[in-house]
């Protein structure tokens, strides 16, 4: 009798549309933290160390609010972290970092072409984008999210890349 109540409440509040409001996308806030500890790892140039600090979201994605939030509280040095999200290639703007989602991922090329004269680290989650001009790449190895790094593709954007983010990532290949 006790397991048939319990199973007509479980499915009085399923169907009832009962939502979890405050549902956090752990993956997505995994990203973001990493995202927020490249600022630290990496180095741009003199220009861009002054005003915002601006992290770019091309595409669609539980990131950007993750990273809003984030941006709510926390700096980068001296700079006050904003986030900006860009429904299309073209709506690009110049940006420090630029995360690259897996929707537009095959519009890689079109990035690099549109921030090329920028000193812009361009972020991506797709397997093979290192080869095509991100600096990093998210993957989940051992079940656990971590990231390649292309230090070629970074430097061509005149950032300097600390060892120890090296030590930290995935020799892209």
């Amino acid at each position: 009798m006790k397991k048939t109540v319990l199973i007509l409440i479980s499915i009085l509040v399923l169907s009832s549309g009962f939502k979890l409001e405050n549902r956090v996308d752990t993956n997505s806030r995994i990203k973001a933290v990493f995202i927020l500890n490249f600022t630290k790892l990496i180095e741009w140039p003199q220009p861009y160390r002054v005003g915002e600090f601006v992290v770019g979201v091309v595409g669609d994605t539980p990131l950007y609010p993750e990273l809003t939030k984030m941006a709510k509280v926390k700096k980068v040095a001296n700079q006050t972290l904003t986030i900006k999200q860009f429904k299309t290639i073209d709506d690009i703007e110049k940006c420090h970092i630029l995360y690259v989602t897996q929707s537009k991922s095959n519009e890689i090329s079109d990035v690099v072409k549109k921030i090329k004269t920028n000193s812009t680290l361009i972020v991506t989650e797709q397997q093979g984008l290192t080869k095509k001009g991100a600096g990093i790449n998210f993957i989940v190895q051992d079940n656990r999210q971590k990231f390649e790094l292309n230090k070629t593709n970074v430097e061509k954007y005149k950032l300097k890349v600390s060892s120890n983010l090296e030590a930290l990532a995935i020799t892209a290949q």
